[in-house]
């Protein structure tokens, strides 16, 4: 169990595989918030507090799930602050999981790289770094804005729910998958405005937990899970 301290209300917490399993819980029960994962959550709060000096509000706060596919899962505990942006939030939420995916691609190819691999890759990294830093800046911002994300619903009657909240000339792309008793959203920017969207996102964590980022990130629901809507599926369950 890996904790990591954000700022003065907000905590992140990994848990690996190996750690969910001798915990005998999954991503499942999070999203459930069964009895099980309480008890988890409760034990990582009080750890939290002694390793980082995590102080948890008295009443209530947020508990976000992201899932890092055949890695384990991040929950990440943090006290609303009026004066911070939700939508900075969520796409701070997103660039996380990316950034602690793409560290740990580097590390497998780093490590079935030979030396001269390794000195053309990091040549390589280089040259990509100075071509970055010479494109424009808002270019970059705006190519960093994540425009997909799956979110992991407990019941397809939530997913009702969240729809029936979206203004009705929403245009985001939307489908449904149905994985282990679990409902899931793929939303996408499709042509709707980023403010719009990114709104759509903090809304659907309301009912939800997140799942994925970005489409690398989705084989297994892909591959295991079965398609219940494939297109607008929000226009479709909308109340």
């Amino acid at each position: 169990m890996r904790i990591e301290r954000v700022d003065e209300k907000t905590v992140k917490c990994f848990l690996s595989n190996e750690e969910l399993e001798e915990y005998e819980i999954d991503y499942k029960d999070f999203v459930m918030r069964s009895d099980k994962a309480r008890e988890v959550v409760q034990e990582i709060i009080e750890q939290a507090a002694e390793e980082v000096g995590y102080k948890p509000p008295k009443f209530a706060f947020d508990l976000q799930i992201m899932m890092l596919p055949d890695q384990g899962l991040i929950l990440t505990f943090s006290d609303r602050d009026p004066e911070i942006k939700e939508s900075d939030q969520f796409i701070e939420c997103l660039r996380e999981m990316k950034r602690i995916l793409q560290r740990t691609r580097e590390k497998i190819g780093a490590g079935s790289a030979d030396s001269g691999e390794e000195s053309a890759d990091a040549a390589a990294k280089d040259k990509n770094q100075n071509a970055a830093e010479g494109t424009k800046r808002g270019r970059e911002q705006q190519e960093s804005r994540p425009g997909f994300a799956v979110f992991a619903f407990a019941e397809l009657g939530r997913i009702i729910e969240f729809a029936s909240m979206l203004p009705s000339n929403l245009q985001v792309e939307s489908r449904v998958y149905v994985m282990d008793g679990l409902y899931f959203l793929y939303l996408l920017k499709g042509r709707a405005s980023y403010e719009r969207y990114s709104r759509a996102c903090i809304q659907a964590m309301e009912f939800a937990s997140l799942y994925a980022a970005e489409p690398g990130q989705t084989a297994q629901l892909e591959e295991h899970g079965e398609c219940l809507i494939a297109e607008k599926a929000l226009k479709k369950l909308r109340r």
